[in-house]
């Protein structure tokens, strides 16, 4: 279950397989089952009678969900399904062409509610805070998401959560209407199946649906969208954080709880302590640690909530490892929008870099560039931290964690300094650990999009560090970098003029365009970066470089198409104002097969989709209205 948990976000869609209806699709309701709702509806029954309009923003304390249903649609119009997360949810292709898929992605049918009977599942929205540019922003929540059902896959045996983004007015919507534009929708909807085609843990989207009848004021009025989209957890730092802000200890301990028994494989999957203080472990962490064990010397004792800790820290490593790879900037890393399964979350403005410039930021209202591509890992950390705080009580206790008197009563006034210390000194020490995990991933990742086999030390100065530079004063495509670079032969980069004359591949149609650079300098630069990275080349492949073999695994990891912020715009410009559906199809059938020499559409479109981007539409900005 484990292992397919985390590999649950490969998969292409590609490969055939055996699905179910969306009615026969095996459901659960773990969640809503296992955590306390909202006093104010205290049953999915209770909700159900009370009129719709009625259900109004609100402080809600002491639960972490209120039930709540989808307001109606009229007429929803589905413009696009995804055929990778179809197979993922092991729902059968032909289940999108029926009234009952329409209907449901759209939120018109709750399956699993007997409205006769008035029982059943029902749907709901999650409670959570979180503190946003640095500030504490109190009670935030599904404000417009609400959740249907979840379901496991009988093949995979992985469990989604499946939920509507622009569903209606939930407690949680605060001075907002619960609606979703559909410019953002169809940003997310598309984002969110590219990053899992390129193998980022992502939140994934089933379907796109536009709402004709609803016009939505934003800065203009937009016509109205929905987002079907699902996760293996909703959950985020967040809702660890509104209560931690409310002194809600008991729910912190069961929150907890629930995550590791639930969320994760039980508390024997979680990872063992990591003996490198460094956090670079000689040998993978081990698991099935019984749940009541304490490692670790006096000072530093680890119970079940540090090793909980350590996993989320752990993915959320990998993940923002995986950004820096790939040159994907989130716009947005609140608390609330960290996950803690480690998936990349809620989709505002978010870009890939286009020029190779660290302090690029999508978001036009980060003035203070707090969310920008350098500061992406800094920013995760100190996300984590917030977490770190929220579980520093059960971290802290140590051994005692499961006394009766501390989990009534918490811990004691002359025994507080003990629990402050070892708790400061496990999340620093787990610190060392993000450092190290997100280093390796990184380190890895990069290793492969070079096209060699094995990382050198020297490989982090004199490849990677030297090629951003030269990407940043170049004002080079990152992406297309090493796209192009799969396609260089290292036989051919001989001589110091091969070299300089191949250097040519990787500049802009119109040039060379960093400041301070001819195209001489440009060309001699980038020249001497490849014949530094020829040389490792025939370490790792021998003496002639493996040309044929390498180019190969180098494009399997090295995109030819990304979806970059000028793509989604004028997909957005067509669909909306143009009336265009197959645009959509097109686009996200070159988003699940990012790594393809061809998608067999139109040619001339797919190249100038994947080629430069227009001069005027580089590192594009957007803001969080959506």
């Amino acid at each position: 279950m484990r292992l397919a948990q985390m590999t649950a976000h490969l998969s292409n869609g590609t490969s055939s397989y055996q699905g179910t209806s969306l009615a026969d699709l095996p459901k659960s309701w773990t969640f809503t089952s296992s955590l306390p709702p909202d006093e104010k509806f205290p049953t999915p029954a209770v909700s159900h009678k009370t009129p719709r309009d009625d259900i109004e923003p609100r402080i809600v304390k002491g639960a972490l969900f209120t039930w709540v249903r989808p307001e109606e649609s009229k007429e929803p119009e589905l413009l696009c399904v995804s055929p990778a997360a179809l197979k993922d949810l092991g729902i059968k292709e032909t289940e999108k062409n029926t009234e009952e898929f329409r209907q449901t992605v759209a939120g018109n049918r709750l399956l699993g509610w007997n409205e006769e009977k008035e029982e059943g599942g029902y749907s709901w929205a999650q409670c959570y805070g979180g503190w946003q540019f640095g500030s504490w922003a109190g009670q935030l929540g599904d404000g417009r998401a609400i959740s249907l059902f979840e379901t496991t896959n009988p093949g995979s045996k992985v469990r989604y959560e499946l939920q509507l983004k622009g569903a209606g007015i939930t407690p949680y919507s605060r001075f907002a209407d619960g609606k979703a534009v559909l410019r953002s929708s169809i940003r997310e909807f598309l984002i969110s199946e590219a990053l899992n085609a390129l193998r980022i843990p992502t939140t994934r989207a089933l379907s796109l649906s536009l709402l004709p009848h609803q016009k939505v004021r934003r800065e203009t009025i937009e016509p109205g969208a929905i987002v079907a989209r699902f996760a293996q957890s909703w959950l985020r730092i967040g809702t660890f954080d509104i209560l931690r802000a409310r002194g809600d200890r008991n729910l912190i301990r069961k929150l907890g709880t629930y995550i590791a028994e639930n969320v994760f494989d039980g508390w024997q999957s979680l990872p063992a302590r990591n003996p490198a203080d460094d956090g670079f472990s000689k040998e993978p962490l081990g698991t099935g640690i019984d749940q009541d064990k304490i490692e670790g010397p006096t000072g530093l004792e680890e119970n079940r909530f540090t090793r909980l800790y350590r996993e989320i820290v752990r993915r959320n490593a990998k993940t923002v490892a995986a950004w820096q790879a790939y040159a994907f900037t989130n716009g947005v890393l609140n608390t609330d929008n960290t996950s803690i399964f480690g998936l990349s979350i809620d989709f505002g403005p978010f870009a890939f870099l286009d020029n190779f410039d660290p302090n690029y930021t999508p978001n036009h209202d980060d003035h203070m560039l707090r969310y920008s591509y350098r500061n992406q890992p800094t920013i995760i950390w100190w996300n984590l931290v917030r977490l770190g705080e929220s579980l520093g009580e059960l971290m802290g206790i140590g051994k005692d964690v499961d006394l009766e008197e501390f989990v009534e009563k918490g811990v004691k006034q002359e025994n507080a300094d003990d629990l402050i210390k070892r708790a400061e000194g496990l999340i620093s020490r787990i610190g060392e650990e993000y450092k190290a995990v997100f280093l390796t991933e990184y380190k890895r990742l990069m290793t492969a999009r070079l096209g060699l086999k094995a990382f050198q030390e020297s490989d982090f100065q004199e490849l990677f560090s030297e090629l951003l530079d030269i990407l940043e004063a170049l004002e080079l495509d990152f992406n297309q970098f090493f796209r192009k670079l799969s396609k260089l032969k290292v036989a051919n980069l001989e001589t110091t003029s091969d070299r300089e004359e191949a250097a040519g591949v990787f500049f802009h149609h119109e040039g060379v365009t960093g400041s301070g650079h001819t195209e001489d300098s440009a060309r001699k630069r980038v020249g001497q970066w490849l014949e530094k990275w020829r040389t490792r080349v025939y370490e790792d492949w021998g003496p002639d470089g493996g040309d044929e073999e390498r180019s190969l695994e180098m494009k399997k990891v090295n995109p030819k198409f990304i979806l970059k912020s000028w793509i989604l715009d004028e997909v957005i410009r067509r669909v909306e104002k143009g009336g265009e559906r197959e645009i959509l199809d097109h686009v996200l059938d070159m988003a699940l097969r990012p790594f393809e020499d061809s998608w067999g559409w139109d040619e001339k479109e797919e190249e100038r989709l994947c080629g430069d981007v227009p001069k005027t539409d580089r590192a594009m900005q957007c803001s969080c209205s959506s």
